[in-house]
């Protein structure tokens, strides 16, 4: 596969996990009740900062002759059907959607760290921008931590 192909595959992929944590996040804001205000405002920016990084990737994947993908990934769809599931039995809903979220966090680290794999040979101006979505992306991951382990102290 010639490198441009590559590159265009790398950055559909990591589309489709910028979909996946949009629609993610929205239904964290519907799982989460109306009082918490704090995790509905984190879960919305967090939901606008992955149509952002959306933009920026659809933007390179034209910019490189390709036809962006749409839609989210099989294992997002998964992601958001156990979180169904366990919000019914959780004890505390916050906790819970915290944990689900963290989860989803990881997937998105990890589809950059694949994404940024030196195998794929991405060209220096794509790299720039995956890593500074990346550690971005880091950011939030960490915010959803300390607001988990918060919970998980106050529900011992």
């Amino acid at each position: 596969m010639e490198r441009n192909e590559r590159t265009i595959e790398v950055l559909n992929d990591l589309i489709r996990i910028n979909n996946d944590r949009v629609e993610g996040y929205e239904k964290a804001v519907r799982e989460t009740d109306e009082t918490d205000v704090d995790l509905r405002n984190i879960f919305n920016r967090m939901a606008q900062e992955s149509r952002n990084y959306t933009r920026e990737l659809t933007n390179q994947v034209q910019r490189m002759g390709g036809e962006p993908a749409s839609g989210t990934t099989a294992s997002g769809k998964i992601y958001r059907t156990w979180m169904d599931v366990k919000s019914g039995f959780s004890r505390s809903e916050r906790k819970s959607v915290l944990e689900e979220c963290e989860f989803g966090e990881d997937a998105a680290q990890k589809a950059y760290d694949k994404a940024l794999d030196p195998g794929n040979d991405l060209p220096p101006d794509v790299r720039t921008l995956v890593q500074g979505e990346k550690t971005s992306l880091r950011s939030s991951h960490d915010t959803i931590r300390n607001y988990r382990d918060m919970e998980r102290k106050a529900n011992k």
